[in-house]
């Protein structure tokens, strides 16, 4: 029995550090078009309505990368297919650099979310399955952080590069190519997860193919609900986030007219509340459950909408967004531990990835609802009603649902293996 304060050994450090920096850098690329979106909408002369599509399609193609990548990973272990997805969203994100028209952003912004789609059910099932089982949310508190930390790191090259330098927004594409660095920790640190070698054991013993679990009734009647539940998830992170630094330099639709050094500080701010919010509630959730965790971040966003949207100053923008983060990316922060616990091990490469990226296509619109009702309301009202919508989803769905935490992996005995009950 391992002692709670025991240290991780150097194989689980370092795939834990691997699945956590590729995450950070996977939000990195992501987050920069957030924050430049206007500026390219500018030199492309499009809308900002067509220029939110652009998050949109990225949104859209990543459970098809969590499908390709999860399904492999599930054949022929989890380090390979990291490696190669790492490489392919780097050198896509790079490319965004020299795109001379909107449409060519377009596809490549595409391209970009099968990679995008791929790492995060990847990074989470090699680093869940290494991590002690009762120190999971612990680890996948920091792990989910990494997503405010990639949005973080993009906020701090946007000032380097935009504010300081008076550089363009192409130069912060170029920057997509360092998440290759990430593969050679990978392939150079980390032995394959003990769990899937096990569980191919087993599958081959019992000549049970992946398809089989994967049609298991109640695999199937779990995966439709993660799938709304991800859903949930994803229209409150994104509500908070995707709008809001537009929000924070627009002088229409009751904008708060900061300026573009002003509005980035912001973020950056805001961005450490997630992450102390992830640590704090990622670490809750080894006492108190995950769904505990999750329902206490949920019912903590809604007080905090009002100073988050309609707060005039920057001081109390700046509080306002840093408690919400921290209460919504907190609620986030059992989401990598809840989902690999809820996934038979023969499917966790695919089965937590896909319902997760699957949700974010349901919520692949927010961004352009957002913008829509912003300019007929204003964007203070657009942000109350869609984040307190999907805090309320969150919550819901949350207390009818089942958990498994902490459960130890190694001990599934049986092909199909289904953690926790109904739904």
């Amino acid at each position: 029995m391992r002692s709670a304060g025991e240290r991780l050994d150097t194989d689980q450090r370092s795939a834990f550090a691997a699945s956590y920096l590729g995450w950070m850098m996977d939000a990195f690329d992501y987050f920069i078009l957030v924050l430049v979106y206007k500026e390219i909408a500018d030199d492309f002369g499009v809308s900002l309505d067509k220029m939110a599509y652009l998050t949109t399609v990225t949104l859209v193609m990543r459970p098809v990368g969590a499908y390709l990548f999860g399904i492999w990973a599930d054949k022929i272990g989890r380090r390979t297919p990291l490696i190669v997805d790492v490489c392919l969203y780097s050198v896509i994100g790079f490319l965004c650099a020299f795109a001379p028209n909107y449409w060519v952003l377009f596809v490549l912004r595409l391209l970009y979310g099968i990679g995008m789609g791929g790492e995060w059910g990847l990074g989470a099932a090699l680093s869940m399955e290494k991590v002690p089982a009762h120190r999971r949310g612990f680890f996948s508190g920091i792990l989910q952080g990494g997503y405010a930390g990639g949005y973080l790191l993009a906020s701090v090259a946007f000032l380097v590069v935009n504010s300081w330098l008076g550089l363009s927004w192409r130069y912060l594409f170029a920057l997509s190519i360092l998440p290759a660095f990430v593969s050679l920790i990978i392939r150079l640190n980390v032995r394959e997860s003990e769990v899937w070698v096990n569980t191919k054991a087993l599958l081959e013993k019992n000549k049970t193919s992946v398809r089989t679990v994967f049609l298991n009734p109640k695999v199937l009647r779990r995966f439709v609900f993660l799938v709304i539940l991800m859903a949930a998830f994803n229209f409150l992170s994104h509500g908070t986030q995707d709008l809001y630094p537009t929000f924070l330099k627009s002088d229409e639709n009751r904008g708060a007219g900061l300026d573009a050094t002003t509005a980035t500080w912001i973020a950056v701010i805001y961005n450490v509340g997630a992450i102390i919010g992830g640590f704090v509630l990622g670490w809750a959730s080894d006492r108190i459950g995950r769904k505990g965790a999750i329902l206490v971040g949920a019912v903590l966003t809604l007080p905090i909408i009002p100073i988050f949207a309609y707060s005039t100053t920057a001081g109390m923008l700046c509080l306002g967004s840093f408690l919400i983060q921290a209460a919504t990316q907190g609620a986030w922060a059992s989401v990598p531990a809840h989902l690999s616990e809820m996934s038979p091990n023969a499917i966790r490469g695919f089965y937590p990835g896909v319902t997760y990226q699957l949700g974010n296509v349901i919520a692949a619109l927010n961004l352009p609802i957002q913008q829509h009702l912003s300019e007929r309301w204003g964007y203070p009202m657009a942000l109350s009603v869609t984040v307190a919508i999907a805090a309320v989803a969150v919550a819901v769905l949350t207390l009818v649902g089942a958990q498994a935490t902490a459960v130890d992996f190694t001990e599934e005995t049986e092909p199909v293996g289904v953690p926790g009950l109904t739904p």
